[in-house]
């Protein structure tokens, strides 16, 4: 089949799924499958580039055991270890994001999940965003949660929640064993039952398949997912993955464009692993992504930061003005 044809069909509403044959995105001609991901990415959303920035709320001693994460109390990492911050610290960071031109900041916590007294000050933080901080959307990446404490988040002004599948299901055993594919499945299901933006992909690297990548990407197109961040995987001391080779750059440009022609509508977001890219990913808003987490990453050095992003994607003819910027200049 012709990639550059299937572009078009995709973009006239044709929607790819498990009975199609995928395994034409592993043969074909990569720079012709990355011409017909950025035609789609352009008809469907647009040259926007959503450009998110996170704080890390609450760092180490998470009690999973995810083997690419330093976060983990399993593996012996440098880690940064301490409680969730105080309310100012997130507060202040917002407020420096949003006068960047962030279209949306998170607080992401390590842990199985966020409860208690912990719980009741990311409501309080977020709830004085919303106040100090208008403009900017506010997410969060906070693990397994009830219904009812993302009914709370919403309520607080949180409008999209983070929590990646991480891999397909069929390899998901062999990076987690403290919990389970399903159950990031019904986490994700309560995000979207709640009406907030659903937010979830995975890492790539992590010695899966190509065929473990299509199935991630089919997984999220059946889930609904609105925003999907790829990550490279960035192999960190002191995990159970740390000997494992780095992705070529055809390989993550090949991942990204076939995640834009399986999910044709949801924003592909350039994540952890930007180094392994020419130009800090350059390439890759050619392939298919239409957003990028920017500015200070979690457990890996931020190599771009968000006024750098803003021009490389200027110079790319993308526009990186957040919708706020835009109305300020409309009441001008």
């Amino acid at each position: 089949m012709d990639v550059l044809k299937l572009a078009d069909e995709i973009i006239d509403g044709r929607r790819l799924t498990r009975e199609d044959d995928l395994n034409i995105f592993l043969t074909c001609d990569l720079k012709e499958l990355c011409q017909g991901a950025d035609r789609i990415r352009d008809a469907r959303i647009g040259d926007k580039v959503d450009l998110c920035s996170i704080i890390n709320g609450r760092s180490g001693r998470c009690p999973e055991d995810c083997k690419y994460c330093a976060q983990s109390a399993h593996h012996h990492t440098n880690c940064e270890v301490y409680e969730f911050l105080p309310e100012d610290t997130i507060v202040e960071a917002c407020k420096v994001h949003e006068q960047e031109g962030v279209d949306r900041f998170s607080i992401v916590t390590a842990g199985r999940s966020l409860t208690g007294e912990e719980f009741e000050k990311a409501i309080h933080a977020f709830e004085r965003m919303q106040k100090e901080c208008p403009n900017i959307e506010l997410c969060a990446s906070m693990g397994f949660l009830t219904a009812e404490q993302f009914h709370r988040l919403h309520e607080a002004g949180v409008t999209s929640y983070h929590h990646n599948i991480e891999t397909s299901r069929r390899n998901f055993p062999n990076i987690c064993t403290t919990h389970t594919y399903d159950m990031k499945v019904e986490t994700l299901k309560k995000v979207k039952a709640e009406g907030m933006c659903a937010c979830s992909g995975g890492i790539i690297g992590m010695g899966e398949t190509w065929e473990d990548r299509l199935d991630m990407a089919v997984s999220l197109a059946e889930l609904g997912i609105d925003s999907i961040p790829i990550n490279a995987l960035m192999p960190i001391p002191g995990t159970p993955l740390e000997h494992l080779p780095r992705l070529s750059e055809a390989d993550i440009l090949r991942t990204i464009a076939f995640f834009r022609y399986i999910n044709p509508d949801a924003n592909i977001r350039l994540a952890a692993g930007r180094a392994l890219l020419t130009n800090d990913g350059e390439s890759a808003f050619q392939a298919g992504a239409s957003a990028s987490i920017t500015g200070n990453m979690l457990t890996t050095v931020a190599c771009a930061t968000i006024r750098s992003d803003r021009r490389l994607l200027e110079d790319l003819g993308r526009d990186v003005t957040p919708e706020y910027w835009k109305e300020e200049k409309s009441e001008a």
